[in-house]
C-alpha cells in the first residue's frame, strides 16, 4: 500500500515522513519530481503475542510504503504539475500534512496560519484537478457520440452520464470519496486520474505547547472534517515526534509522560491511515511464519485466502476460523478445535478484524 503525502509549502509534510519512516529526508522546499519513499512495518501487538505462543521462525507485519514528494502541492499558480498529479494518482490514499504550528509568530512569507484555509486550499486544488480530468473525457466521450464512431455507444453514453454526474458533485464541492460510486462505476473509473476518490488522513501539525491539547483539538477537527467516509483526523507536533523517534521506545514513552501526550502519535496516525483505508487485520500462524495481513472491510475468506495466494484462492475448500484472543486463551488450535471456539467457515464468511485463518485448500 502506498500513502502519498501531500500539503502546503512549510506545513512540516517532510519533517512528518522522517517521523513515521524513521528516515532523514531533506527537510526544506527544493525542485525534481522523484519522491523520497520510506516503508514502515504495521506493528501489532496482537501478533507479537500470537507469536509468543507459536515461537515461528519468521513474523511479517503489514507493510506501507510512505512518499514524499519535494515541494508544497501547489507548485505553481496553474497548479500542481500533470507529473505530480499522476505519481499522486497512483498512490492507495493521501495524507495531508496541514500547518498548525508557529501561531504567534506566524509563518516565515508573514502569512497567517490557518489550518482551516489551508485545508479548504488543498482540497480545491484537488477538486480543480479531478474536474479537469473529467471534463477532457466528457469532450471526448461527446466527440465520438456525436461522430457516431462509438465503439460500443450505450457503454459510452453510461460512462458520459457518469461523469457529467461526478462533475456536478465537485461544482457542489463534494469529493469523490463522498459520492455514491458503485463497485461497476468505480471500473470505469479505474483507468482515470482522480485523486478526491483516494481515501483522505488530515495530519494537522501543531505546536510543541500544544501536544497536551492533541486529543481536544483532534477531536474538533475529527467533528468538522471526518464525517464523511474515507477521512481521518490525527494530531501530532512533527517536530517533537522526530526528536523522540530518536530515543528508546522507553524514554521516549517517559517524556511523552512528561509532557502529558500519553500514547505515541506517530503510530497513532498509522492507525489512522488504516482506518481511512477502511483495512482490517487477519492473522496466519505457525511454526513457519506468524503474519498479519491488510484485507478491505466486507471482504470474504476467499478474499482472504486470495490476498495470500492465489493458490489457495483457487483450490479454496474452507477456512477454520477464530478470534485471536480465543487463541490465546486456549493455546493452540487442536484445545481451540476440542473445546469447539475453532468455527469452519465457507467461501462467503465476512472476516472480521482479529481473525486468525487457517486456509484449507486441494490445487
Amino acid at each position: 500500500m502506498d500513502l502519498g503525502i501531500i500539503g502546503l509549502e512549510l506545513a512540516g509534510k517532510t519533517t512528518v515522513f522522517n517521523c513515521v519512516t524513521r528516515g532523514s529526508a531533506h527537510v526544506g522546499s527544493f525542485g525534481g519530481l522523484e519522491p523520497s519513499i520510506g516503508v514502515v512495518k504495521l506493528r501489532d501487538e496482537r501478533l507479537d503475542k500470537l507469536s509468543a505462543l507459536y515461537h515461528p521462525k519468521k513474523t511479517t507485519y503489514i507493510e506501507t510504503r510512505y512518499l514524499d514528494f519535494p515541494g508544497g502541492l501547489t507548485v505553481r499558480d496553474e497548479g500542481p504539475t500533470a507529473a505530480h498529479l499522476a505519481a499522486l494518482s497512483q498512490c492507495d490514499a493521501l495524507v495531508h500534512v496541514v500547518h498548525a504550528f508557529d501561531k504567534e509568530a506566524g509563518l516565515a512569507s508573514g502569512d497567517s496560519v490557518d489550518p482551516h484555509r489551508d485545508i479548504a486550499s488543498v482540497d480545491l486544488e484537488l477538486a480543480f484537478a479531478d474536474a479537469a480530468t473529467l471534463e477532457r473525457r466528457q469532450a471526448k466521450l461527446e466527440t465520438n457520440l456525436r461522430s457516431g464512431k462509438s465503439d460500443d455507444r450505450a457503454a459510452e453514453e453510461r460512462e458520459l452520464a457518469l461523469v457529467i454526474r461526478l462533475r456536478e458533485g465537485l461544482d457542489r464541492e463534494e469529493p469523490l470519496r463522498s459520492q455514491e460510486i458503485s463497485a461497476d462505476e468505480a471500473k470505469i473509473l479505474s483507468g482515470y486520474i482522480l485523486l478526491t476518490n483516494k481515501p483522505l488522513l488530515l495530519v494537522i501539525n501543531v505546536d510543541e505547547s500544544e501536544v497536551g491539547r492533541a486529543a481536544e483539538i483532534e477531536a474538533e477537527f475529527t467533528e468538522r472534517y471526518a464525517d464523511a467516509p474515507g477521512v481521518e483526523v490525527v494530531v501530532l507536533c512533527a517536530k517533537l515526534e522526530q526528536e523522540l523517534g530518536e530515543l528508546t521506545e522507553e524514554d521516549a514513552a517517559e517524556f511523552r509522560r512528561e509532557l502529558g501526550v500519553g500514547e505515541d502519535r506517530v503510530a497513532r496516525m498509522v492507525a489512522a491511515a488504516q482506518r481511512a483505508m477502511g483495512l482490517l487485520t487477519f492473522f496466519t500462524i505457525g511454526e513457519p511464519e506468524g503474519r498479519a495481513w491488510a484485507l478491505a472491510e466486507g471482504s470474504t475468506a476467499l478474499d482472504a485466502a486470495a490476498q495470500i495466494h492465489t493458490d489457495i484462492s483457487r483450490g479454496f475448500i474452507r477456512a477454520e476460523v477464530i478470534g485471536w484472543e480465543e487463541l490465546l486463551e486456549c493455546g493452540s488450535l487442536p484445545e481451540a478445535r476440542k473445546r469447539g471456539l475453532l468455527r469452519t467457515e465457507g467461501k462467503q464468511y465476512i472476516v472480521q478484524d482479529g481473525d486468525t485463518m487457517l486456509m484449507l485448500f486441494n490445487v
